[in-house]
């Protein structure tokens, strides 16, 4: 084999396996907190429930909820949460803090205050997939451009009837086409 080719090879193998190393928490991470987010319909991936209490108010009308009744029920279930946003219909009031959801029937005053609770590891990673900080974004930019390096550097790897141009593109092939079909399927 000349030695350009080889030199060739040995840089795709080089580069390939370090930046796989380089990033391979971050995989990890990703592939984990992705697949939880892919079934945060049956199982949320940030949180799970603490504690649920049942509380009992005196009824009100929807055109009693205010900004002070919020800030005076929040002082008077000790709920030390940040207020997200609340909504009244004719039936029930809804609150959501950052930690609690509250929901109370408005005719008969009864209610429950659900706690949650960030789940450990698993709660901070599916934040990285959603988080847009300025940071961030740049950091994930450069994931995102290391991801095709490491893509287009492995097909360079291996040789003979294992490699790209022998066996690895009609894999490649199929691995674009699939994706593709959900598309179409689900638009």
């Amino acid at each position: 084999m000349p030695a350009k080719i080889l030199d060739m090879k040995l840089t795709a193998r080089n580069t390939h396996r370090d930046i796989a190393y380089f990033y391979v928490g971050l995989i990890i991470a990703f592939a984990f907190s992705g697949i939880f987010l892919n079934h945060r319909r049956t199982l949320n991936p940030r949180r799970y429930t603490h504690d649920t209490k049942e509380i009992q108010i005196t009824p009100l009308t929807k055109e009693q909820v205010s900004d002070a009744f919020i800030a005076q029920f929040t002082s008077e279930q000790n709920i030390e949460d940040e207020l997200r946003r609340f909504q009244a219909t004719e039936e029930e009031l809804v609150i959501s803090y950052a930690s609690n959801d509250v929901k109370i029937n408005l005719a008969t005053g009864e209610g429950n205050i659900i706690t949650y609770r960030t789940i450990p590891l698993l709660g901070q990673m599916t934040i990285l997939h959603q988080d847009t900080s300025n940071w961030w974004i740049y950091y994930s930019d450069f994931f995102g451009a290391a991801m095709l390096v490491i893509a287009f550097t492995g097909m360079f790897i291996e040789k003979g009837k294992n490699s790209f141009r022998s066996r690895g593109f009609k894999l490649a092939l199929l691995g674009i086409i699939f994706p593709l079909i959900f598309l179409f399927l689900l638009s």
